[in-house]
This record gives C-alpha cells, structure tokens and sequence, in this order.
C-alpha cells in the first residue's frame, strides 16, 4: 500500500520513474534499518490509517512519508535533518517552494508537537495515536522504544523516559485538534501513567 501510494504522489509533480523508484527505495531502507523497531514503515500505515477520516492531501502524505526518514536515537536533531531531506527530495520532483516549506515546517514541529495550523494538528495527533492505543498495543510500544534505545542501561533510560512522559502528562492536552483529543486523549494519560510508575 505504502510503495502505490507514494508513486502515485510522485507522479502528481514528477513523470520521471527512475527518479521516483530511487526515492521509494531510499525511504524504505531508512524504515527498515535494524536499530529501528518502532519507527518503521508500520508506523507509517498507521498514520496513514490515523488520518484516512480526513482528506489526505499532498502535504500530509508526503510528512508522513519523510518526518522520521532520519531516526538516529543518539542525535537531538532527526526533525531538522529529516526535514532537509525532504526538501531536497521534493525540489527533485520539481515540487512548488512553498508546498515544500510547508511540509518542512510540519515535519520540524513534529520535534515539540505545538502546532502552527488545524491541518498540522491533525497530522501531529496521528503521529501520536500509539499513546492513546489499547494497553497491550501500548506496552508492545513501549518494548520497541527501549529497543532502539537499548545501548542504555536501565536507570540512565528510565530517568530520561520519565522526563519524555512528564512533559506529555504536564500538558494540560496531549492532542491538539478535537477529533483526537476525543479518540484518544483519556486512554493516552493512562497508558502514560501506569508506564511511568512502572519504571522504577
């Protein structure tokens, strides 16, 4: 589904086939390195799945497609580095400027989850609807987070998750737009919260 639906997004900017299989392979390869194992092209379908309510356009197809497309869990700049990725990838394609801005700056925002627009909202929502999901969905989660940051030890990344899950329950909304402020919000401080007192 995933492979379809990107070259059919190509092709609404780019006849050029060579160029648009390149640019599917480099994305699948990057969501299906080894030290990834919640970041993956699973992910990807399940934002898509997240957002199929609403109308799916250029703009949100392509960040789901390039917001993570860099995920190195030792780095503190995937956003800005994925974002740049995608603008050079777009400017191939021969992509508006201001489009390609667009996504740049949604994928940036990804990095703090404010966003700057209702249609932002919703893609930042989706991108974090695993939080809201069922407590097995989530605890299955959870695992594959701690596997991408498995070169820590226990304390070291107890301490830094529980940072990550204050900032979230701090908040006095997790999910910005009502759709899945409504869907998601109540089950999302749950999981949270028996994940944070669960890491002792």
């Amino acid at each position: 589904m995933l492979k379809i639906n990107f070259i059919t997004l190509c092709q609404n900017f780019s006849k050029d086939k060579a160029l648009i299989s390149s640019l599917w392979q480099e994305i699948q390869l990057a969501y299906s390195e080894t030290t990834r194992h919640y970041h993956t092209l699973k992910h990807l379908e399940e934002i898509y799945k997240e957002l199929q309510p609403f109308r799916l356009t250029p703009l949100l197809k392509f960040a789901i497609f390039y917001h993570d497309i860099v995920y190195d869990v030792k780095r503190d700049d995937n956003e800005e580095q994925s974002a740049l990725l995608a603008k050079k990838r777009l400017e191939e394609l021969s992509a508006p400027s201001m489009f390609i801005e667009k996504i740049s700056q949604l994928i940036i925002e990804t990095k703090i989850h404010k966003a700057s627009s209702k249609l932002n909202a919703l893609f930042l929502d989706a991108d974090l609807s695993i939080l809201g999901s069922s407590q097995k969905r989530y605890e299955e989660y959870t695992q594959n987070v701690r596997k991408e940051y498995a070169f820590y030890d226990d304390t070291t990344y107890f301490f830094g998750r529980k940072k990550v899950l204050e900032r979230f329950l701090d908040k006095e909304r997790i999910y910005e737009s009502r759709y899945f402020y409504d869907k998601y919000e109540r089950q999302a401080r749950v999981n949270m919260l028996i994940e944070y007192n669960s890491l002792i």
